[in-house]
């Protein structure tokens, strides 16, 4: 850790899942940095101290760091944090008048970008402003700032798309789609958003109307260039732009697949919020998830937040004595220790059978064995049987009735609407056939030889196991913190 030591480093999306675990591991392992810039969205330092206050030191994360330092951690705060408002879809960051753009661009040493959307399901000029043109105002900051020595930009696993076989950890090229179709331009995007937008607006569309037209535009002009969704298509996009416009800056891309709660730090089992899988989770321990589409021995590609975290700190200390002018990292486990669907299942239903969530009438929700639909024509089936047809007739019957079920009906329809697109834009992961190479990471990880160095920086998805994380680490966390 003595890298880390009389560093200054800038850290975007400082509210985050990922960069709130830095934070606390840099504070509490090397006290010594010499000062954390943490860009915040927020229109001044007032709002951004607020903002850092409510949602990073007053979570459970920070325990540990209490307990350690006690009354003087808000010294080592005030000493060693500096809150930047700022916004990453704007260009300069929205520092161009700061009073911290000089300072930032004179100190900082280390940029590392964690701002981002990870909604599948986001707006497309929101993901677009923050994913893509957020990517691009970080590097061309970065290469203003005279004494920088590294910029690391964590990225998604899943810039891949839906390819399969064994992913490379190779650059995504500017203009280069999944699919082969000519024409994708990060400039031509911003002006399909704009004009969408004019279009909506000068139409009188409503805000919740505007909303469904760029989540819709998102979805269309992602698989338009063959992603499965806004999300990684804008961090695909993200990484062009990056790679691009850094010229000789040297540059290091994270990416890690689906991002879990805390193996070991600060303490196991530190989740925030309902993530990705956790939403299967939450839905099967409230008794609302009877049946579950996925291939069976499809592989479900997990890596614990610190693993992630200490593999960020790793790669740039490596970084340091063995520089590169880019290096990618992919960091998860299907090639060391994968795990498949089934196991996951199979986790849920030991856990929950043994140890069910409490209704509000104070009875134990039972759960049973859910029914598993092997590949999407089936699941379309038992839709088609067991909804479309009641859902038709609902129709109908709020028709011959002069509209009396129409609330019903519209409600209803609504909400079978809604779990059909998040299943759609769930089901590349579900029938997820690919592993990622893993080879740069495990350079990393082959890197570490001194025994307390591993303690400190454990990143090797081999020594879990599975079962036991999910029974004793992450369920329990997530009830805990999460569900509660």
């Amino acid at each position: 850790m003595e890298f880390l030591e009389n560093k200054s480093i800038l850290i975007t999306g400082a509210t985050g899942f990922l960069a709130k675990i830095l934070v606390e591991k840099i504070l509490r392992v090397q006290p010594n940095v010499k000062k954390l810039y943490l860009l915040l969205r927020a229109d001044d330092e007032i709002i951004a101290k607020k903002r850092f206050y409510n949602e990073v030191i007053e979570k459970d994360l920070f325990q540990v760091l209490k307990k350690k330092y006690g009354a003087d951690l808000n010294t080592l705060i005030s000493e060693k944090i500096c809150l930047v408002p700022g916004e990453i879809s704007f260009p300069q960051m929205g520092l161009k008048d700061s009073i911290w753009n000089t300072m930032i661009k004179n100190e900082v040493e280390i940029i590392i970008n964690l701002a981002a959307t990870t909604n599948f399901n986001e707006r497309y000029d929101v993901s677009l402003g923050t994913n893509t043109l957020g990517a691009k105002h970080v590097v061309n900051f970065a290469k203003q700032c005279s004494n920088l020595k590294l910029l690391v930009h964590v990225s998604t696993a899943y810039v891949s798309g839906e390819r399969e076989g064994l992913i490379m950890e190779t650059p995504h090229k500017l203009g280069e789609s999944l699919n082969g179709n000519k024409g994708l331009d990060i400039e031509g995007e911003q002006m399909v958003v704009e004009e969408k937008l004019k279009q909506l607006k000068e139409s009188g569309a409503t805000n919740e109307t505007i909303t469904l037209a760029m989540k819709d535009l998102g979805l269309e002009r992602s698989k338009l260039y063959g992603w499965p969704n806004t999300y990684v298509f804008t961090k695909a996009m993200g990484e062009m732009i990056i790679g691009d416009l850094k010229d000789d800056l040297p540059l290091i891309i994270i990416r890690p697949t689906i991002v879990t709660s805390t193996y070991k730090e600060p303490f196991s089992g530190w989740v925030e919020g309902v993530r990705t899988i956790d939403s299967l989770i939450v839905g099967y321990a409230k008794g609302k998830l009877t049946c579950f589409v996925a291939g069976i021995n499809s592989i479900i590609d997990l890596i614990p937040a610190d693993m992630v975290v200490n593999t960020i700190i790793m790669a740039m200390k490596v970084h340091k004595f063995q520089p590169s002018n880019q290096t990618i990292y992919h960091v998860g486990s299907s090639t060391r220790n994968s795990m498949k669907h089934i196991d996951f299942q199979r986790f849920n239903y030991q856990y929950f059978t043994k140890k069910p969530l409490i209704d509000r009438d104070g009875n134990a929700i039972k759960v049973g064995k859910v029914t598993i639909f092997n590949n999407m024509t089936n699941f379309r089936r038992y839709i088609a049987i067991r909804y479309l047809i009641f859902l038709k007739g609902l129709e109908i019957a709020n028709m011959a009735f002069c509209h009396s079920f129409q609330d019903k009906y519209i409600n209803m329809k609504r909400k079978f609407n809604l779990v059909m697109r998040l299943i759609e834009l769930y089901r590349p992961y579900l029938f997820f056939n690919a592993i990622f190479d893993d080879t740069n990471t495990e350079r990393l990880r082959k890197d570490i030889q001194n025994k307390d160095t591993k303690e400190a920086l454990f990143m090797d998805p081999k020594d879990i196991n599975w079962e036991d994380y999910f029974l004793n680490v992450h369920i329990p966390g997530l009830v805990k913190h999460v569900i509660k």
